[in-house]
């Protein structure tokens, strides 16, 4: 990890992974690959990372926040927004009620164990996006749920990520 702070020697130290997975399950690691590409399809790129980023925050994943939080600056996102989104809730008026459907149905599907998916969410999700958009959503959402599982089990290392990096 590289920083601009005066005492980077006084930071923790970075882990190491518990297990490099895409090298010891290539063909899971290319299913899931096939899996990003084919769930973004016909969907707003700012809105995925926006997504990718809520459900990372939601699953404690810190090297795809690091990740997704670079993609969307290096999409135009701002710096702001990336900010409120974790109380997005609070800060409605930094997004749209496209976006906020969104947020709501990422969470809802993030965190199932909270009463599954309530119809009001899914609901409202439906009036803002058409079917086939809203069915990309829901693959995307459950997408980076699946990435973040990886990520946290195995340990990946937040900070070295460089936006593109891996298309």
């Amino acid at each position: 990890m590289t920083t601009t702070h005066e005492h980077a020697d006084a930071y923790a130290p970075e882990h190491t992974p518990r297990l490099g997975w895409a090298k010891h399950a290539p063909d899971v690691y290319k299913a899931m690959a096939g899996l990003e590409i084919a769930s973004k399809k016909g969907l707003d790129p700012v809105l995925v990372e926006l997504v990718k980023i809520r459900a990372s925050q939601l699953n404690h994943c810190a090297f795809c926040l690091d990740m997704h939080t670079k993609d969307a600056l290096a999409a135009g996102e701002t710096v702001e927004r990336i900010i409120q989104l974790s109380a997005w809730e609070e800060s409605r008026h930094f997004y749209t009620e496209k976006e906020a459907a969104a947020m709501a149905l990422t969470e809802a599907v993030t965190v199932l164990t909270d009463g599954f998916v309530p119809d009001e969410v899914f609901e409202n999700a439906a009036k803002h996006f058409e079917e086939k958009e809203l069915t990309q959503l829901i693959a995307a959402i459950v997408t980076i749920n699946a990435w973040n599982r990886f990520a946290v089990t195995t340990r990946m290392v937040p900070g070295h990520y460089k936006p593109g990096m891996f298309k």
